[in-house]
């Protein structure tokens, strides 16, 4: 079984590596010379340089990120970041999931992986993080990510994060996937995001970490200049860790034409794959136990 998973694997990896190569000669041709159509977003088509000074208070604007293409240095590895000390209901709760990476597709309950569930905060910015749109409005900014076609609403109207998410009080809201978020300007060049109320079933990282709908996710968006974005991402949820998770950084570059692709996770698509490939390849039965 093993073998007809390696055997899949390896013909997957080909068709993407022809489909790359191929989509690579097209936009070098286009570049070349050729038509250039403003519906497309092309990687090698690329910011030269800081831009200028960045604009104050303003994110606005289409970013690639790390996993675009378009040569973004990664900085650290926000999908499978090294946690701080599990507490015992953090290290109970960590046994129970099983990423891809550790137990291959017809072996991992990570629940975007067998139905296509969303990432949720944080996971989805770092995880298959491509790019990314910001969209400013009087009272609040608009991310709009390129994975998944999803937005996220940051308030900056100076309300409260809420309180008491999926308690059973009266009033209490339901958790979210991408939970409630708040943010302010730290200065000209930093806006600090503060969310919470996240969704247990999601998973804080591609490697397993979990969270509570307690947890509280703060991120800091730094415009360097006009072509530079930097996100850093950290996670305090004192039931599952003993201290503060760092996640990361990651960097983000200008888009000249500003478009985006579609990239979606069909669920159809990924119960075809289950059945027809993955499950019957079966898990590996000699997959090493998580790092702790």
């Amino acid at each position: 079984m093993l073998n007809r998973f390696t055997g899949a694997i390896l013909i997957f990896a080909a068709l993407l590596v022809f489909s790359s190569t191929a989509l690579v000669q097209t936009t070098q041709s286009q570049q070349a010379g050729g038509a250039r159509s403003p519906w497309k977003f092309y990687p090698t088509d690329r910011a030269v340089g800081d831009g200028g000074p960045a604009p104050k208070r303003d994110l606005s604007g289409t970013w690639a990120g790390p996993g675009s293409g378009s040569g973004i240095q990664r900085v650290s590895d926000m999908e499978s970041p090294a946690a701080p000390p599990l507490t015992p209901l953090g290290k109970q709760l960590f046994d129970m999931n099983k990423p891809i990476g550790k137990y291959s597709p017809a072996g991992t309950n990570d629940p975007h992986t067998r139905y296509c569930d969303p990432f949720g905060v944080p996971q989805n910015m770092g995880n298959e993080m491509r790019g990314l749109s910001i969209a400013t409005m009087p009272n609040r900014i608009i991310l709009l990510i390129e994975f998944q076609d999803l937005w996220r609403e940051i308030w900056l109207d100076g309300r409260a994060l809420p309180t008491g998410v999926g308690g059973s009080q009266k009033g209490a809201l339901d958790p979210r996937f991408n939970g409630y978020s708040v943010g302010h300007w730290e200065d000209d060049y930093n806006l600090v995001v503060d969310t919470t109320g996240l969704d247990e079933r999601t998973w804080a990282t591609k490697n397993g970490y979990p969270h509570t709908v307690d947890a509280h996710v703060q991120e800091r968006f730094t415009r360097k200049d006009h072509n530079d974005l930097s996100l850093t991402v950290t996670m305090d949820d004192p039931k599952i860790y003993t201290k503060p998770f760092m996640l990361g950084t990651e960097n983000f570059r200008w888009i000249p034409n500003q478009e985006l692709d579609e990239w979606l996770c069909l669920p159809s698509d990924v119960m075809e794959y289950l059945k027809t490939m993955a499950d019957p390849a079966g898990s590996d039965p000699n997959a090493a136990p998580q790092p702790r």
